[in-house]
């Protein structure tokens, strides 16, 4: 016989922002953000635990905690909204596209019961009596005390900064003309609260809701729970021989299981005092009929251990349940949907238990308000410690609100999550700087990620200076028509510090840092100058400028500038009177004459492109092929200082960016390891970031200026694949100040990748305080920008010369990649 929901429905209405059942039963409901999975240690899921364990015990008697979680089977959707979106961010859009997920929201519903409600069990359930009028009128001071007793429950839970509770408005929990609330998406299985769908629902043969088959699995029972329980269990997918990588003891029922299901979890405050009377009771039961039944014998026992742990350890007595409702809208994956809880439930050593007769009384008293019916023949005797292992305790990864980052991939699932490492950490006091210091042996996927977070920054308005040692970003460096200085025998490495670009000025810093690259060129490192000879330098200089002012069609470089030197400069220093060993201009000319016109050096400083250095966003400097040049080395290393140290100082409010890719070999001379020491230690007043690349530990080891400078100063260390340094890691990890934790989390990278996917994992560290394993997966199109295998940039230059631009030669590359498979 068909009845309609709203008249057996067992809420009376929602009030004060409370729902109020017709049993006279009071709820209030919260909604709760949990920790991120795979981020907490063995010691934070114990401190969590503690956590809820006090929580629950500030609740009053004949009071219900109700914690019901919802993962819901979704797909990333992508926003092709934005106009200004770049083609490589079109094509990430396009690539995880419908990329499935779990989709995870977390209630908790707290009810208090009138005094003198009658328990409710399968046979007295309201889902089969009519209602009846509360026994007892609500007295406002009841509701009030009930309220405070929330309230601590709520600040307990806050203080322990694991989990954020949000109180439930009326609006959220009852339903409008075009929005679901919390008690008829329940009802109606609805994933999303815009959805009006109204459905029938079944209650013979099995749940069935509308088009959806559902079944429900308990752990009501205690013959069915694990012989042992705790916070936490290892989860051997992410451990190593060294780590032991943990999750939450019900995670299993949570996160982990991959389809659309309601985790129910709930916790029950009685009479401590009437349950130990009557366990006491049935103690004294058991003990009379002891010696007619080994199994009165032993259930003795245990009620006797039962009852002393209790007094002695001031335990509180609940009782509890834990059911798993899955659902699909097809009938025949109901069999999978079983296996799945089965080896769920297998991984906590708990038994599997289908509900079938009483599935609707349990069902039924899921909706939110009605906890109070459930029926208690379905729950088992326990204390609050125990109880509280089965809650679950994570959630999936969250998004960053933040405008400035970087897309990474869930761990679990690859779905994007937008992740700030720069901003919100010192927003938040989790950092102290930007800086950064990545760390990734070859083909770990060190590239690809540092590529994708450049990339990621240059579309966000920042100025990037690249310092590579082996072509890793010509082919970004080419997609966003950026600065490319490197040096080969047909085309050498070509700069002008002499010319002064638009928004750039003549200023104590420009002079400075022209007359420190002529000492460079001039002096040897072990030699030493005068004063005379600075201010020599300082004279040649001004004047030089002031007849450039003069004359608007000298080009300013280092081939005029010579020529100032040796047919005007010199006749000054001799009206001046000014010795030879006070500045010596026929040595000076005479040491510099290789970088003048017809010299062997004479492109190096003489450019006329490229010179926009300080309103360029995108500037890379390729050393590869001079990183060991006595010359050419020190000067290029001097003029990017001046290129940097100019964005640093003259861009007000404009984000900067250096980044120095396999640096030891630079850092290796004295001078450019000064130059870092002092770059990351003022960067930040910049509004900038310095981050270092490296392979090797032993690299940034080698160098003790370096290795206080960089690793004090980078509050964000990126670590890769470090599966091959796990038998000696203690010395990584000694170096980097990483925690056991973090420790775990590394060794953990990579472990158990989904082997259908094409992605490396990294590890984050913000300050040590917050610390992540994300995936690194890009698009296609991503991947052909970003790679450097030679094969494979070869024939990405060959279709960017076919198609006229790098942007269509990879698009046609992708096509043809996708048709030839």
């Amino acid at each position: 016989m068909e009845k309609q929901l709203h008249e057996i429905l067992p809420i009376l209405g929602v009030e004060h922002d409370c729902i109020l059942s017709k049993q006279g039963d009071i709820t209030i409901v919260f909604r709760a953000e949990l920790p991120e999975i795979f981020t907490l240690s063995d010691q934070e899921y114990e401190a969590f635990h503690q956590a809820w364990v006090k929580a629950i015990k500030v609740l009053p008697k004949l009071s219900v905690f109700h914690k019901q979680d919802w993962f819901i089977d979704s797909k990333y959707k992508p926003d092709f909204t934005k106009d200004d979106v770049s083609f490589l961010t079109q094509s990430s859009e396009r690539f995880f596209t419908e990329r499935p997920f779990l989709d995870h929201s977390c209630y908790i519903m707290l009810t208090k019961k009138p005094t003198g409600r009658k328990l409710s069990s399968s046979l007295f359930s309201n889902l089969l009596r009519k209602s009846i009028v509360p026994e007892q009128t609500l007295k406002p001071q009841l509701l009030q005390d009930f309220l405070d007793s929330a309230g601590q429950f709520k600040r307990i839970l806050e203080d322990s900064g694991f989990v954020q509770l949000t109180r439930l408005k009326s609006d959220e929990l009852q339903s409008h003309s075009r929005k679901m609330g919390l008690i008829e998406r329940y009802c109606y299985l609805c994933e999303k609260e815009n959805s009006i769908v109204f459905k029938d629902i079944k209650l013979e043969n099995g749940l069935q809701v509308g088009d959806q088959y559902s079944q429900l699995y308990t752990l009501g029972d205690a013959e069915d729970l694990p012989a042992l329980c705790g916070s936490r269990i290892n989860f051997d997918r992410y451990s190593t021989d060294k780590t032991k990588f943990s999750v939450g003891f019900a995670s299993t029922l949570g996160q982990l299981l991959s389809c659309n299901h309601i985790y129910n979890q709930y916790i029950f405050i009685e009479d401590a005092q009437k349950t130990l009377q009557k366990l006491e009771s049935k103690r004294l039961r058991l003990q009379s009929l002891s010696a007619y039944s080994r199994e009165n014998s032993i259930a003795r026992d245990a009620t006797n251990d039962f009852l002393n742990e209790a007094i002695s350890q001031q335990r509180l007595p609940v009782k509890a349940h834990f059911n798993v409702q899955v659902w699909t809208d097809k009938k025949e994956e109901l069999k999978d949907l079983k296996n799945l809880v089965s080896s769920a439930l297998a991984q906590m050593d708990a038994a599997a238990k289908q509900e079938t007769a009483g599935a609707p009384q349990i069902w039924w008293a899921g909706i939110p308000g009605n906890e109070a019916d459930f029926p208690m023949n379905d729950t088992f005797d326990t204390f609050a410690e125990q109880a509280t292992c089965f809650l679950n305790l994570e959630t999936n990864y969250r998004s960053s609100l933040s405008p400035i980052g970087i897309r990474l991939g869930d761990r679990l699932t690859g779905k994007p999550v937008h992740v700030d490492i720069s901003d919100e950490p010192v927003k938040r006091g989790l950092c102290t700087n930007r800086n950064k210091f990545i760390l990734g042996p070859s083909g770990s996927g060190k590239s690809f990620f540092t590529n994708h977070m450049v990339r990621s920054y240059y579309e966000q308005g920042t100025h990037i200076v690249l310092v590579d040692v082996g072509h890793s970003y010509k082919g970004l460096c080419d997609m966003v028509n950026g600065y490319y200085f490197t040096y080969d025998e047909k085309n050498p490495i070509r700069f002008n510090p002499f010319y002064i670009g638009e928004g750039d000025s003549l200023d104590t810093e420009k002079r400075e840092s022209i007359k420190t690259l002529l000492l460079a060129l001039w002096k040897k490192d072990n030699e030493t100058f005068n004063r005379s000879e600075y201010v020599a330098l300082s004279n040649a200089l001004q004047l030089y400028y002031e007849k450039l002012e003069k004359n608007a069609n000298i080009f300013p470089c280092f081939n005029s500038f010579y020529d100032f030197l040796r047919d005007e400069f010199v006749e000054k220093l001799a009206t001046d009177n000014v010795k030879e060993k006070d500045f010596d201009v026929n040595n000076f000319l005479y040491v510099l004459r290789p970088y003048y016109k017809d010299g062997e050096f004479d492109y190096l400083l003489n450019a006329t492109e490229n010179l926009e250095l300080l309103t360029e966003r995108f500037i890379v400097f390729e050393l590869d092929n001079i990183k060991d040049h006595p010359i050419l080395f020190p000067v290029v290393t001097i003029i990017i200082m001046e290129v940097f140290i100019s964005k640093m100082r003259k861009l007000k409010g404009v984000r900067k960016m250096i980044l120095i890719e396999e640096a030891w070999k630079a850092i290796a001379k004295e001078g450019m390891a000064e130059y870092i020491k002092y770059l990351f230690k003022t960067v930040r007043k910049f509004f900038g970031e310095a981050i270092v690349v490296t392979q090797e530990v032993e690299d940034i080891i080698s160098s003790p200026v370096v290795k206080q400078a960089i690793i004090n100063n980078s509050d964000c260390k990126i670590l890769l694949d470090q599966s091959k340094y796990q038998n000696k890691f203690e010395q990584i990890q000694e170096l980097l100040g990483l925690t056991e934790k973090e420790k775990a989390l590394v060794l953990s990278v990579n472990k158990a990748n989904d082997p259908t996917k094409k992605y490396k994992e990294v590890f984050v560290s913000l300050g040590g305080m917050l610390s992540k394993v994300y995936r690194t997966e890009v698009s296609p199109e991503e991947y052909l920008a970003y790679t450097t295998e030679e094969t494979e940039k070869v024939k990405v230059m060959q279709y960017a010369k076919k198609y006229g631009s790098i942007q269509k030669g990879i698009a046609a590359l992708t096509r043809d990649t996708k048709t030839s498979k």
